[in-house]
């Protein structure tokens, strides 16, 4: 059994059994699994949309991440739009300065429409609200674990 802890921009596929880990305030992380759970792929997003010329292949970016867990995922025998998705994260870790639109809404809003357009249905989001998470996940029938540590 492996145990991937994730920082802000990597990527990692797990086979059952496995633990992927990582902490979130802002970013946001997606789990990528099949319907039986006996792989998942995890990403920390820190920015979302395209990157630059100069950061075409960094997986800090949500869809170089994307891109870089679908190929994981494929290489593993499994096609994205047979996978089911967990999202957590985008909390906003400056309410006092940002109200409304921040970062970490931007986040989780780019996650939630990409997995949308490409039909990946949702099993549990926990995105939003004013804190960090501990997000965890041993591959295998459980649903991840989120733990919500406040910032106020």
């Amino acid at each position: 059994m492996s145990l991937y802890d994730l920082m802000p921009g990597q990527v990692a596929l797990g086979k059952a059994g496995d633990q992927l880990k990582t902490l979130l305030g802002s970013c946001v992380s997606v789990i990528l699994t099949d319907p039986r759970r006996t792989v998942g792929a995890m990403c920390h997003i820190v920015h979302v949309g395209h990157p630059n010329a100069a950061n075409h292949q960094n997986t800090a970016y949500g869809n170089v991440a994307m891109a870089e867990m679908a190929r994981l995922l494929y290489t593993a025998g499994f096609a994205l739009r047979s996978c089911e998705a967990f999202v957590a994260g985008g909390g906003n870790m400056f309410p006092k300065l940002f109200a409304h639109h921040h970062v970490g809404a931007a986040n989780a809003d780019w996650a939630l429409d990409y997995l949308a357009h490409h039909h990946i249905r949702i099993v549990k989001q926990d995105v939003g609200g004013y804190g960090y998470r501990r997000l965890s996940w041993t591959v295998g029938p459980t649903d991840p674990h989120i733990e919500l540590t406040s910032s106020k």
